[in-house]
């Protein structure tokens, strides 16, 4: 490969390293053609995108992101690298997690090998934690609703029959003063 292809991989991983919030390291050596195609269509599908890399260009995109200090990544970059990139934290562990429940022992591709969610590091262990943590989007649906769910309680009281009593209780406050 010459210099100039190499720079141009390394500034478009930079690029992506940059634009994308969540990566993933995973190894998928082992997949047949139609595995690697049914695990692409599912990205697709997931709005993942799935990058082979090879290492060391990878390793030097990370070190051109300043805002990021990506060295706790580097151990895990041996052997075949795919890199998926996500703007929803949860998305790949969950896509690695329902591709591989069919495979009995764990022993599945794709595997995680590392991965940058959320301002934290993680390794292969954490895929379970991964695939359960709530994306931006559900995070703020839960806080919605918790919000909500006092005044639902004030609304409901008032119009059942308890809002006659307050009214009455209210109004003979008011005339006490």
């Amino acid at each position: 490969m010459k210099k100039e292809d190499k720079g141009g991989i390394i500034n478009e991983l930079t690029e992506q390293l940059k634009q994308y919030p969540h990566v993933y390291l995973t190894d998928i050596e082992a997949l047949n053609a139609e595995k690697t195609s049914k695990l692409r269509r599912e990205c697709f599908k997931q709005e993942v995108k799935l990058v082979m890399v090879k290492n060391t260009l990878l390793k030097k995109a990370m070190d051109n992101v300043e805002e990021t200090d990506f060295s706790e990544l580097y151990s895990v970059l041996k052997g075949n690298t795919a890199v998926m990139f996500a703007d929803v934290a949860n998305a790949p562990a969950r896509l690695i997690k329902d591709f591989t429940k069919d495979v009995k022992g764990g022993g599945g591709k794709p595997k995680l090998k590392g991965a940058y969610v959320q301002e934290g590091f993680y390794t292969e262990n954490d895929l379970e934690a991964l695939a359960t943590i709530k994306s931006r989007e559900e995070l703020i649906g839960d806080i919605i609703g918790l919000l909500q769910s006092p005044i639902k309680n004030v609304i409901s009281a008032l119009e059942s029959n308890g809002g006659q009593k307050i009214h009455a209780i209210l109004k003979t406050l008011e005339e006490r003063n």
